[in-house]
């Protein structure tokens, strides 16, 4: 079997099994080989897949990521051409990497939304200060403020942002598009969107948010199910615990691209949170003009008008 045959193969497996502590040789052609590093030449290194052991030369590497490594950077992702790289999201494989390192490198993404009736979570989708979180986090206020926590010199700076406006809401699918505009606010570290579509049941997930306040907490759990109904659409659902204040945050994929957005559970039971798929969320973002948001109606983006009565009409014909 040719060596291209067993790259091609290596990284169908990666994508099946998504080894939580693996390395990862990533290509040229921008594939990747994911197992264990058994032994590093002058001219090559030595892979084990799980079924076979390859020795990739490395004149087609591009980088090499450790399991350990917690510095590694994500897999790069391309932003959509149509959205005019207003967001960026995953167009590869992912490959999959340790909770603990992907908290490091994403965590300063993540933030917290107050209004002062209450609080929730979101995260950034570009550095100019643009964040999802829920409608339900923002309905029927205008005063907000986003809390944002920054790692310098190994130290958590917590900046709390209050210019913020609100750029386009959808309260059917409960998702708002806010931006910070501060002055001299400097560029945000963003998240990645990946895809809910790729993920299988029973796939490890994890959420970042403000559950009853409490910022930065970090749970874990698996994909329950990717088509769980919910008054009439559609929702991830998940054993990640999820309570109030993780509304509007993200839900991961082992490769830190968010899958979904947090935004409920059921109360009466353990372990039963939703999400909202992250397909939902990119049709919302390129679409954001259809939802902007306004003054004159501020929570709805539509405008019922009332019926015309009998009474009117009569006075109409009268005429």
């Amino acid at each position: 079997m040719s060596l291209k045959k067993h790259f091609a193969i290596a990284a169908l497996l990666a994508c099946g099994a998504q080894l939580n502590f693996a390395d990862t040789i990533q290509l040229k052609d921008q594939d990747a080989v994911t197992g264990k590093i058994l032994a590093e030449k002058s001219d090559s290194i030595v892979i084990d897949v799980g079924y076979t052991v390859l020795i990739v030369p490395r004149n087609v590497i591009t980088r090499i990521i450790r399991a350990n490594d917690t510095n590694a950077p994500a897999p790069a992702a391309a932003p959509l051409a149509d959205s005019g790289q207003f967001y960026y999201a995953s167009t590869h494989p992912f490959v999959a990497r340790d909770v603990s390192s992907l908290v490091k490198q994403i965590g300063e993404s993540v933030v917290q939304v107050r209004t002062p009736e209450g609080l929730g979570s979101g995260f950034f989708i570009n550095a100019d200060g643009f964040l999802i979180t829920n409608f339900h986090v923002i309905e029927g206020e205008t005063e907000i403020s986003v809390e944002v926590y920054r790692q310098t010199d190994g130290n958590l700076d917590r900046e709390i942002y209050k210019q913020v406006k609100i750029i386009a809401i959808n309260k059917f699918h409960d998702l708002a598009l806010l931006q910070i505009q501060d002055r001299n606010a400097p560029k945000f570290k963003p998240v990645t969107l990946g895809s809910s579509d790729a993920l299988n049941v029973g796939d490890t997930v994890f959420a970042i948010g403000s559950p009853l306040g409490l910022e930065r907490t970090v749970t874990q759990g698996i994909l329950s199910t990717k088509t769980r109904e919910l008054e009439g659409e559609l929702y991830l659902q998940t054993s990640t615990q999820i309570n109030p204040g993780n509304s509007g945050g993200p839900l991961f994929n082992l490769a830190g691209e968010v899958v979904g957005v947090t935004n409920m559970k059921i109360t009466f039971g353990e372990g039963l949170g939703f999400a909202i798929p992250v397909e939902l969320v990119k049709s919302f973002l390129d679409h954001r003009d259809a939802f902007a948001y306004s003054t004159d109606n501020p929570n709805n983006p539509y405008r019922y008008l009332e019926p015309p009565s009998r009474t009117k009409v009569k006075a109409a014909d009268s005429q």
